[in-house]
Order: structure tokens, then C-alpha cells, then sequence
């Protein structure tokens, strides 16, 4: 019986051998012969692990330790004493071109939609406004706009934790869609309320029956059917149910009794980072507790910093910020992970430590190196002739680095692969050229503008470089060098048979025979299939066909002809043997 051998993602080569009860010297030679070059302390994960196992013969199951999803998660109330109200956090959600970013801009009186790439949000967008009730009471709501195009899921499930209620935008003429269906599903999945905004409602073919009908076959029935889901119908158009939109999220905002202590030391959520000109690694931060401050030392993840500069996200400099407020943030070191959450600490050399062991744990979870399972894969699969697309890509946040390699991933398949060689945010430089070069890579930028030094070093090596500001099209590039890499189809067509009656000449390389044409109709050149019985004996060319004295480049069934084939060895033939004459056509493949 097999036993199972534990591991938490990651193990090194000498460990794993021990666990086996086999010799480091052994395993070390097995991952050689599958061409990993390895040492005894370096790592490999899980996959590789049980690829190796099998390979060897051992019977052990490799087991990985369950483990947490890199997920944000947030307090969405504190229960101090001390904790006041704070604003809510919406994210607002939905299918691609059901005007996510247009109702935003209605609410914000802005105009974002129309600078927006193809009119779809490329990476998540946080704003602050502020409301003024009927009342006169002025309430400020945060929120998040998330990307609709299906190579965004990471970050609209990261957008789904990140906050205290989801509102789901559907065209009402147009309904429920793929995107749609996937943020109900992160909305519930991230434990949060839902508010479904019908939007487009301006238009002759909306039809907000149908769409309660369809939210109802995806377990959310309508409040006005008896269930608990909240439906407004609105147009981002002409502004209709804007007003009663915001009243029903601060409504449910004090249903859920949202608060949080605005003193102290903040801490809270990166939402994207990016590396901004004159400032270096640039963060886009929400704070939950507490209250930043410019000069504060900030920690998340591995990089830290001494905040530069503290925007608002109109760009206004400010001084500080309180709970459920988004803000930019300069002075990192490094590009902080989106997702991560940050800390405020005492001083500098507090921040340092404490990032540094973040790196730490971050090498020891094997996050950094170690072979995986894929790579053993892909050079296992070198006898199938697996073909790789190098590339290389530059984003301008970080969240949407992820999301275009995660896409581009999903393009691999058995025959062809997308390989990553470099990846990073901001503009390509001479590096990335040089590292294109050496690797036969396309650099693929999104959202970047490429200095123009770059770009005539690019032209002058003839290197691929393309730059696109819509994912989709990005994409669509990349499939299309991967089908030119596919092997092409090879399409045969049967033409017709020949009886052979004599065999008049043979040498190594040709052989001159006579028969008569049994079915179909043969023509030169052609392939041909030597068959006797059922057995086939060789596949070779026909070169020539002669009827008569003539020569001729076809023959009908019914004729005699005499046929000139063309081998690479000797052919023995024999009266009542079959020629099956066919042509092969090659065609190129797409994915």
C-alpha cells in the first residue's frame, strides 16, 4: 500500500530522498535524466515531487498540506470602544460593456469611461465622494471599480474581499452574462451582501422582468418575488435611480453597523502598486484601522516605506488618512503585491526588519525558486516536441502583470506553451531588450509607454515589440503566434486504386509497372500506398503515368496505364499487389 508523504508545497531534494528511504545521489540522478538540474538543498514542489516518485517506482502519494488562498481578508467592524463609523467600501461588479465605470462616472460626475481602453476598466479603480442626503447630511462611500474582461478574474475576486457590499451591474437589455454569473459567485463566496443595479433602463429593449427571472435561476430572487435580493432599475445615461441607488448602499452600510477606530497606527489593504515617474514604486492603498499619516514607516509583505507623498484619488495631496479611505502612496523600495496588508511600525530599521523577514518566510513557503512540476513537465514533454513561445511582459500595475500572464497560461496546451521568460511593471528598458534577444522573446507591453531610445533599439535589432492598451487584443496576438508554432494538419484525399498486372522494371530507387485502374481515378504526382492483401508494404510517389506510348497526367477507372514510382529503398512488387493512390495537403492550425 502507498504511503503518503506530506509536504507543505515545497521540499528539498535531500528531504524528499530520506522521506523515499532511497539515496540523495539516486534522486539527484533520476531529476538529471528528466532534465532538472538540481542540487541537494534546492527545492522542488509537489508535482515534481509525485512525477518522480512514479518515475522511480516508489509507492508513495504526495500530499500537500491545505493551505490558505493568497485572498485579502478585512475586519469589517471593529468591536473597541473606541471604534466610530466609518465608510462603506462597494465594490461594483459585472459583464464587460454593462457600464460598471459609466455609472461611476454618473456618481462622480466624472468622465473615466471615455479614457478607458476599449471602454473596459483594466485594472481595480478606487474613488471617494461624498453625499449629501436629502436631509443634508454628508456621508462619504468608497468605491471600487473592478475589470469586467474574463482575464480579470483575479482581481475582481480580490475586489469581491476587499469589501463591505457588492453592487452587480446588468444591462437590463441585455441580461446575465459569463463575468456576471463569476461576481455573484466571488460576491458570495467572499460572504458579502449584494445590491443588483438594472442598469441601461433608458433603452426601448430593457426588460427588467426577464432579468429578475434570470437573477431567480441563479439563486437570487428579487425582493418584490419574495426573496432578499435588492433589484434597482437606473440609467448611467440620463442619471435615473442614481439618488435611490446611494440611499439603499448607505441604508444596508448601517444595516451592517460598519465601524472602525480612526486613531493610531493604520493598517489596511494594497490594492495596486505601479512604478509612477519621479516616484519611484507607487502603491494605491486602503486604509481599515487607524490613521496615516505622511512620513509614516509602512511595511507590506517584503517591501516597506517611508511615505513621500499621500494623494486622495482625485491627486489632491493630503496630510492624512482615516478608515475606508483609498489613497496613493509613494516611497517604497519596492513594489508591494496587490492584496498585501500593510502595517505602520516606529521607525525605519522596524520596517526594514520586518520586511526582510517577510522575504524569509517568503523563500522558505518556496515562493521564489525551486523547480516545479510544470518544468519537469515541459522537459519530459521535449520527446513530444513541445513547442514554447518565449515572451516577455511589462504592465503598468502590478495586478495587471498577474492577470495577463494568467491569460496567457490558459492558452497553453499539450502541442504548444507560453513561456514567461522576464515579467515586471513600468517600461521596457535595454535589459528587457537584451534579455529578448538572448531568448528569442516577444515583448508584450500593457498599459506602458516605451521611451523612444528603446524603441529604435528594438526596430534596429528587429526584436518584437507590441504594445496594447486592451488585454483582449493582447491576447489575441499571443494566440496567434501559438498556432503558428502548432504542427499543420496533413489532410489526405483519396484519388483511386490500381490492379498491378506486370512489373517491368526495378531498381533501388524506381520501379516501372502496369495495371489497371480498379476504382477512382490516379494522378501524378501523388502519393502512393503499396498494399498486398492487407498488409502494406511501403508508401511511395508516383512520378509518371503512361497510357499507351503517351504520357498523361491522369487515368480513368476502367484504363490500363503504366505508373513510374519513385523509392527510397528497393520495392519488391508482385502481380495482383494493390497501388492506393492519395495526396496529401497540408493545412495551418489554430488554437
Amino acid at each position: 500500500m502507498a504511503k503518503d508523504i506530506t509536504i507543505d508545497g515545497m521540499i528539498t531534494v535531500g528531504d524528499l530522498a530520506e522521506k523515499l528511504d532511497i539515496t540523495v545521489t539516486k534522486l539527484i540522478g533520476e531529476l538529471f535524466k528528466n532534465g532538472m538540474m538540481v542540487t541537494v538543498n534546492e527545492k522542488i514542489d509537489a508535482d515534481t515531487a509525485q512525477i518522480i516518485v512514479d518515475e522511480l517506482g516508489v509507492e508513495a502519494k504526495i500530499v500537500t498540506k491545505e493551505t490558505e488562498p493568497n485572498i485579502p481578508t478585512r475586519q469589517k467592524s471593529s468591536d473597541s470602544p473606541d471604534a466610530i463609523s466609518r465608510p462603506p467600501v462597494i465594490a461594483v461588479m459585472g459583464h464587460v460593456d454593462h457600464g460598471k465605470t459609466s455609472l461611476l462616472d454618473k456618481i462622480r460626475d466624472a468622465k473615466i469611461a471615455d479614457d478607458e481602453s476599449g471602454g473596459i476598466t483594466q485594472h481595480i479603480s478606487a474613488y471617494q465622494i461624498e453625499h449629501a442626503s436629502k436631509d443634508g447630511e454628508k456621508r462619504k462611500i468608497t468605491f471600487l471599480d473592478t475589470p469586467g474582461h474574463e482575464a480579470f478574474a483575479a482581481l475582481r475576486e480580490h475586489g469581491a474581499y476587499l469589501t463591505d457590499l457588492v453592487v452587480i451591474v446588468i444591462a437590463a437589455d441585455d441580461g446575465i452574462k459569463p463575468q456576471t454569473k463569476e461576481a455573484i459567485r466571488f460576491a458570495k463566496k467572499a460572504g458579502v451582501k449584494m445590491i443588483v443595479a438594472a442598469n441601461k433602463m433608458d433603452k426601448e429593449t430593457s426588460d427588467i422582468n426577464r432579468l429578475k427571472q434570470q437573477l431567480s435561476e441563479n439563486d437570487l430572487m428579487p425582493e418584490d418575488w419574495g426573496g432578499d435580493t435588492i433589484v434597482l432599475p437606473v440609467s448611467a445615461k440620463t442619471g435615473d435611480g442614481i439618488e435611490e441607488l446611494i440611499d439603499m448602499i448607505l441604508l444596508m452600510a448601517d444595516v451592517e453597523n460598519l465601524k472602525a477606530v480612526d486613531t493610531g497606527e493604520a493598517k489596511g489593504l494594497v490594492i495596486e502598486s505601479h512604478m509612477e515617474q519621479g516616484k519611484g514604486p507607487t502603491a494605491v492603498v486602503l486604509v481599515e484601522q487607524g490613521n496615516l499619516h505622511k512620513g509614516d514607516f509602512i511595511v507590506a509583505g517584503d517591501s516597506y516605506a517611508k511615505v513621500r507623498t499621500l494623494q486622495d484619488t482625485t491627486g489632491k495631496p493630503v496630510d492624512v488618512a482615516g478608515p475606508s479611505t483609498p489613497v496613493k502612496v509613494s516611497g517604497f523600495k519596492t513594489m508591494p503585491e496587490f492584496g498585501t496588508q500593510f502595517d505602520v511600525v516606529k521607525t525605519e530599521k522596524d520596517a526594514r526588519k520586518q520586511s526582510k523577514s517577510s522575504t524569509t518566510e517568503k523563500d522558505a513557503r518556496g515562493k521564489l525558486s525551486g523547480a516545479s512540476g510544470v518544468d519537469l513537465l515541459k522537459a519530459i514533454s521535449r520527446t513530444n516536441k513541445l513547442q514554447e513561445l518565449n515572451v516577455i511582459v511589462k504592465a503598468d500595475v502590478q495586478g495587471s502583470v498577474v492577470s495577463v500572464i494568467d491569460s496567457l497560461k490558459t492558452l497553453n496546451t499539450e502541442e504548444v506553451a507560453i513561456k514567461v521568460v522576464g515579467s515586471g511593471v513600468g517600461s521596457f528598458n535595454e535589459n528587457d531588450l537584451h534579455m529578448a534577444q538572448t531568448s528569442n522573446a516577444i515583448l508584450y507591453g500593457f498599459h506602458v509607454s516605451i521611451p523612444s531610445s528603446v524603441r529604435s533599439l528594438a526596430s534596429r535589432d528587429n526584436l518584437k515589440l507590441r504594445i496594447y492598451d486592451v488585454i483582449y487584443e493582447l491576447i489575441d496576438d499571443a494566440k496567434s503566434e501559438l498556432s503558428e508554432l502548432l504542427a499543420p494538419e496533413v489532410i489526405t484525399t483519396d484519388l483511386g486504386r490500381l490492379k498491378l498486372k506486370q512489373v517491368f522494371k526495378t531498381t533501388k530507387s524506381e520501379v516501372i509497372c502496369g495495371g489497371e485502374v480498379t476504382k477512382g481515378k490516379l494522378k501524378v504526382p501523388s502519393f502512393v500506398k503499396v498494399m498486398r492483401g492487407k498488409e502494406e508494404l511501403a508508401e511511395v510517389e508516383a512520378v509518371k503515368l503512361q497510357r499507351g506510348p503517351q504520357e498523361v497526367k491522369e487515368v480513368q477507372e476502367g484504363e490500363m496505364c503504366g505508373v513510374s514510382l519513385s523509392t527510397e529503398t528497393k520495392l519488391n512488387l508482385e502481380e495482383g499487389d494493390t497501388l492506393e493512390f492519395f495526396t496529401k495537403e497540408l493545412k495551418q492550425r489554430t488554437l
